[in-house]
This record gives C-alpha cells, structure tokens and sequence, in this order.
C-alpha cells in the first residue's frame, strides 16, 4: 500500500516528505527488486538513500548504522503503511486512548546491537521502540478508503510548509502540490495550480491561475499563466500563456514568450525567443531573438516521419507562415506573411513564397441573383 497513489504521487513520497520536514535526513529502505524503481522515485534526489533486498538488509543496515554518529539519536522504523501529519494533532479532535501507529521510534546503540548479535528485529522493536501515536500526528493506514481521508490533510500540511519556506499561496483549498515537486521562496502558487512529479519551481516564479507543471523545471522569475507544462524546461523570466500547451522535450533560454494559444513539442528556444499567438511549433532549433508572427506553424510530419525546422538568430517569421520540414532559416532572415517555405532560406534575405496577388474584373457581377 506504500505505492498507493494519493493525488498522483505513492504514499511513501508524502512519508518521506513528513520525515524529512521532521528533521530525518538518511533513509534505509528494504524493498524487493521489481518495487525498487518506483521506490527510489519517491525520495528526493539529493537525498541520502540506501537500499537492499531482504536477504541482505541485516549485513547493509549495520553499515548504515555504523556510519549515523552519536549512539543515543533515534532510529524511526516504519513497519508498515501510514501518515505522518507535521501540525498538532488536536485539530483533528481525536477522541479516546492514543491509538499507536506503524512508526517507531529506537535508539541507534539499541538498534546497532541487536542486530550484531543477530536478534529478530521485530522482536527488537517491540521490546525496545515506542511508537508514534496519532496525538503525534502518526496514523496507520489499513484501507484505500482510509487513505483517501488523509488526502485534503496532507496536501495542506504540504502546502502550510511550503508558506512557511516563503512561498505566496493564494488558495490552500485549491492547490496542489506533490511531496516531490521543490518550489523556492518567493514563488507565488494561484489558485488552480497542480504541481506534479519531479517539478522544481524557481525563486520569483508566478504559476497560474489554473496551471498545470508536470516533470518539468521552472526557472526563477518565469510565469506561467492558465496552461500546461510537461517534462519541459523553462529559463529564467520567461512568460507562458495563457491558454498555452507545452510539451515534453521543449527547453527554453532566458526572457522567451510562448503565448497564447500556442503549443510547443520537442523544441529549443533561444533566449529572447518569442511566439506569441496562435502558433504550432516541434521538432525545431529556434535561435535567439526570433520572432513569430501570429499563425506560423512548423509542418514537420509527413505520416512516416518526423524532420526538424532550424531558425538562426535574429529571423522573423511572419504571420500565417508555413516551415515545411526539413528546411533552415539563416540568420536575420525574414519570412513574408502567408508564405509557405519548402526550401532553404539564406542569412538576411527576405523569403517570399505565394502566389502574386491578381484581380478578376467584374468577377462578382456573375454571382448577382438575375431579376425576374
């Protein structure tokens, strides 16, 4: 049940999650090898993590246990699937005897010795741990249906620490953010956003109202307004939206714009970089301070095969501009509005491609209803 989803992320991210803001800073896990992948993605990756097998945890845990210092700090052991909520557990106006929960606590000079002289650690534990109760804020899962009752308390307690690191949170009741997800100080979170994933969020960041961040990388001062990012990167003060789709495989430099109504798959933007409306751009290398006009799509799949636009610095794509892929834009080169282009442009050159513009003489008089 650890690997239960609640709101997108396993329970033992939100548990790791609890414990690190708790102050536990070196992690021992016991998983079996087809568990382990999506094990180890709950735990941060600067965090300090060791795991093993069960038939090796015994021989593993005393090194791990040997290099933890001081012999009288505390080992948490959890035995089993539960929450841990970081604010005083009165609010939940808990009623009866403390109930204990599956976290325990034990000394490391208890836990080290035991195991040298090849002890049953349950055994162990039930002589020499106290456990956590729910007065702690520790409760023990035993059902999807109890979990799902834990849901609205570990996302505000998640997002009550997020305000305390000196993030702007404008709606605790209407954002969500995964315990894997990192935001700096000086984020501000809007109303409807939905962090998720290995998202890291930068200092200064402005993200929603109703946004979407998935796997992907925010750099500080960029804002996104009302759209959706996934497995993408994004420099420093860029400006998304609204109503903008960003998907996997797009990197961004510094001050680019992707507007609104925009969509961006597996693309490089280089900084200054702007597309600005109603725009359709993949597979493509965009240079710095390129500009699109409203309309421009890259054309770069022919039902067999996808090909790759490339935009020198400094170009211009006008208005309702065709790049028939695979096709190059040299530097400082201008696209003319409503072209389509299908071959090579040259650096500084100014590319036309479209019909010239002729005129019928009286053409319409023929479509005039005759009189009776």
């Amino acid at each position: 049940m650890l690997l239960n989803n609640l709101m997108g992320a396993p329970l033992l991210a939100w548990l790791v999650d609890s414990l690190s803001a708790g102050g536990v800073e070196r992690f021992f896990l016991v998983c079996r090898p087809p568990w382990e992948a999506a094990a180890r993605a709950c735990f941060p990756a600067e965090q300090e993590l060791v795991v093993a097998e069960e038939s090796q945890a015994s021989e593993q845990i005393q090194v791990f246990l040997a290099s933890a210092g001081d012999e009288q700090s505390d080992v948490i052991v959890v035995t089993g699937p539960c929450v841990l909520l970081p604010f005083d557990a009165e609010v939940l106006a808990l009623d009866g005897p403390p109930e204990p929960s599956r976290l325990l606590c034990v000394k490391t000079a208890a836990l080290r010795s035991a195991i040298a002289d090849g002890a049953d650690l349950l055994e162990v534990l039930e002589d020499q741990a106290a456990p956590y109760t729910d007065r702690d804020g520790a409760f023990s899962i035993d059902s999807l249906a109890q979990l799902t009752d834990f849901q609205p308390l570990l996302n505000r307690a998640r997002l009550y620490r997020l305000a305390e690191s000196g993030v702007e949170i404008w709606d605790f009741g209407n954002t969500y953010v995964d315990p894997t997800v990192r935001v700096e100080p000086q984020a501000v979170l809007l109303p409807g956003t939905i962090l998720r994933g290995k998202t890291t969020v930068g200092a200064g960041c402005v993200l929603g109202p109703n946004t979407y961040v998935e796997d992907s990388a925010i750099g500080p001062g960029t804002v996104v307004n009302s759209s959706q990012v996934f497995k993408a990167s994004l420099g420093c003060d860029c400006h998304v939206g609204p109503y903008a789709y960003v998907r996997a495989g797009t990197q961004t430099g510094d001050n680019a714009k992707i507007g609104d109504f925009v969509e961006i798959r597996n693309a490089k933007l280089g900084d200054g970089a702007k597309i600005a409306h109603l725009s359709y751009v993949a597979d493509s290398e965009v240079g710095r301070n390129v500009q699109f006009g409203c309309g421009a799509v890259t054309a770069n799949y022919d039902r067999a095969k996808k090909y790759r636009t490339t935009i020198g610095d400094d170009a211009f794509v006008g208005a309702n501009v065709n790049l028939v892929a695979p096709v190059s834009v040299g530097k400082g080169a201008y696209l003319a509005a409503g072209s389509t282009i299908t071959e090579d442009v040259p650096p500084q050159a100014l590319a036309i491609a479209r019909a010239r513009q002729s005129h019928k003489k009286d053409w319409t008089v023929r479509l005039k209803p005759k009189k009776p």
